[in-house]
C-alpha cells in the first residue's frame, strides 16, 4: 500500500460490499519434473465499515503492509466481516487444503 490516503480509498470500496480473491498454486516435484497446478476462490462480504473504524485501523499502519489493504481477522475489521465464502487462508493467499493436495499428487 504506497500511502494511508488508499488504504483508506481501499477499505472504504470495501465497506458494504463483496469482493473476490482467486490465487493459484504450482507445485513442482523437483526430482520428476511432475507438476501440479490449481486455483481457489473465495469471497468476503461486508457490512458498511464505519469512518472512524476505517481511520483507526488506517492509522494504526497495519492496514498498509498487507494485500488488499484489509486484514479481515484483525479485531476492529472483524465485527464487519458478514461472509466468507471459502476459506480464512484462500483470502489471506494461500489455500492450505489445495496446497497440500497438489503436494500429495506431484509427489
Amino acid at each position: 500500500m504506497a500511502c494511508k490516503e488508499e488504504a483508506r480509498q481501499f477499505i472504504k470500496g470495501y465497506s458494504g460490499g463483496h469482493d473476490a480473491v482467486v490465487g493459484s498454486i504450482l507445485v513442482t516435484n523437483l526430482q520428476t519434473g511432475t507438476g501440479k497446478g490449481g486455483w481457489d476462490r473465495a469471497e468476503v462480504y461486508l457490512y458498511d465499515i464505519p469512518y472512524e473504524v476505517i481511520d483507526n485501523v488506517v492509522e494504526e499502519g497495519i492496514m498498509l503492509n498487507v494485500s488488499g489493504g484489509l486484514m479481515l481477522e484483525h479485531p476492529l475489521t472483524l465485527p464487519f466481516v458478514d461472509t466468507v465464502a471459502g476459506t480464512a487462508d484462500s483470502v489471506m493467499g494461500l489455500p492450505k487444503d489445495l496446497t497440500e493436495k497438489l503436494i500429495q499428487e506431484a509427489f
